[in-house]
């Protein structure tokens, strides 16, 4: 169960291999956290981050998930569900993809929104069910500001985000009154692998400031967060400016 302050004892990542999820569970051990899952495809870095997590102390176990194989969700994370209450699920995996190949190549785009938007409403609503069912606990499904408005230079991963951030205020709403607690992230540019070549957008962020909005988040039971928190103001401004002039902005 959650401390007195909402933070879990057993935790739930989806996408085990993330640096945000990875940032998150660390801090999130050093405060209480002891049971950790750590779901994503087998690999060396899978068994990496779970030998790092053993390190500081939580008792970590993989297991594994394909954001791509939905059919496979409702077995796989019914498994860890059976082997006890889940106080907090991570939804971390993602792919940013590739812009200029993905419009030539209509089949990569299709896999950015299928691991993005289908895998995560697949296992979303899988998870919710399961901590629904078990009447507490916290749904955290990482975002981002590329989904508030389509942008020239990434559209298809920022369409798929647009998607994965409806849904999860939907989820949230649907769920509202239950126990469940569905929290909405939406961190800016983080300086993480797969951004790591990119041209660094203002507002630029770290995985650690992440895990500690996410942290912040959690205590105060807040619905949405913004990483970091002057991108609320600068985004809502973005939102609201007419198409012509927004097409001439060097974003």
């Amino acid at each position: 169960m959650k401390d007195a302050f909402g933070l879990p004892q057993s935790l739930l990542v989806l996408g085990g291999t993330s640096e945000i999820a990875l940032a998150t569970a660390r801090r999130l051990i050093a405060r209480r956290t002891r049971a950790v899952w750590l779901a994503g495809r087998p690999s060396p870095d899978l068994d990496r981050a779970a030998e790092h997590l053993r390190g500081l102390g939580a008792e970590v176990r993989t297991v594994a998930f394909d954001a791509l194989d939905p059919a496979g969700h409702e077995d796989t994370l019914g498994k860890v569900f059976a082997e006890g209450d889940i106080d907090m699920v991570l939804l971390a995996f993602g792919t940013l993809g590739d812009q200029a190949r993905d419009e030539r190549d209509p089949q990569a785009a299709v896999r950015v929104a299928q691991t993005n938007y289908t895998g995560a409403v697949s296992a979303g609503l899988v998870c919710a069910s399961a901590l629904q069912a078990q009447g507490h606990g916290s749904l955290v499904v990482l975002s981002s500001v590329a989904g508030e408005r389509a942008r020239r230079a990434n559209f298809i991963y920022g369409s798929s985000k647009a998607g994965l951030d409806a849904f999860a205020q939907g989820l949230g709403d649907a769920l509202h009154g239950t126990g469940v607690h569905v929290m909405v992230v939406r961190p800016g540019f983080v300086r993480t692998r797969m951004t790591a070549g990119l041209p660094e957008a203002p507002l630029a962020t770290t995985p650690e400031a992440v895990a500690a909005a996410v942290e912040l988040g959690l205590r105060r039971r807040s619905e949405t967060v913004w990483v970091p928190g002057a991108l609320r103001v600068v985004m809502s401004a973005l939102r609201h400016l007419p198409r012509g002039v927004f097409r001439r902005l060097p974003v």
